[in-house]
């Protein structure tokens, strides 16, 4: 059944580049609004060995954006939610559910360096920065996802190099963060994010001097198709990568 759930794939990408799917190991941290849709579609995609971190379980508020947020999951663990969704997909795949949190206080006990890709769909800006610090010290390929929340214009979603990133409240918090603390990422990066601010809804200008949003808890209404696609964006970063390198 296996080979059947993939013909379409090897017909586009060949049966070599499948096969390098499939041994590849990906880790993704935080599985809501964007990294619940980034691990569906990798697993649709061929890759067999993944890894989901989130310490939340499903709530009412999440169903309007998340993947395994459904009437009938609220309560759940996410992790064990979306893994139990992904296995009907492909059971065949190995995926490994922990519900933790990634700090830099637990960070040693996730091994990154065991993996080939890291996916970052982390909405704390101090865990998000550990996180990113951390990855860049190994061999393993990032990719980040920016803010997903207060923005409407799928058309505006985009890629760019962590320093490039326009139009990003998160973004640009990280940069004064690292800049603040004088410690960077020891490498370049590729982020989802969009450049669509949408002042009219609390959004500050596009100025790195300008205090971020982020520097106090708060909640922002968010979009399904929105968080979707940068989640689709950054499994598909992950494909593009593996068959450009092959």
């Amino acid at each position: 059944m296996n080979n059947a759930i993939f013909r379409r794939n090897e017909l586009l990408l060949g049966g070599e580049t499948m096969e390098r799917i499939a041994r590849k190991r990906v880790v993704i941290f935080g599985v809501g609004g964007v990294g619940s849709w980034c691990a569906e579609s990798l697993v649709r995609s061929g890759i067999r060995q993944l890894t989901i971190v989130d310490s939340d379980r499903v709530c009412i508020t999440n169903i309007n954006r998340q993947l395994m947020a459904t009437t009938k999951t609220v309560g759940e663990v996410k992790v064990d939610a979306l893994k139990e969704r992904l296995l009907t997909i492909n059971p065949d795949a190995e995926i490994t559910a922990l519900q933790q949190i990634f700090s830099e206080e637990t960070a040693e006990g996730f091994q990154l360096e065991t993996y080939d890709y890291v996916i970052d769909a982390i909405d704390s800006l101090k865990d998000k920065a550990a996180l990113i610090l951390l990855a860049c010290q190994t061999k393993a390929k990032l990719f980040s996802s920016m803010g997903a929340a207060l923005k409407l214009d799928p058309t505006r979603i985009q890629t760019a190099e962590f320093w490039k990133v326009k139009g990003d409240p998160l973004a640009r918090a990280l940069r004064n963060k690292f800049k603040k603390e004088k410690v960077f990422p020891k490498r370049k990066f590729v982020c989802v994010f969009s450049d669509e601010l949408l002042e009219n809804l609390g959004c500050p200008p596009d100025d790195d001097e300008v205090p971020s949003m982020f520097n106090k808890p708060h909640t922002n209404g968010t979009l399904a198709h929105i968080t979707a696609i940068f989640g689709f964006m950054l499994a598909g970063l992950v494909v593009q990568d593996i068959a450009k390198n092959e």
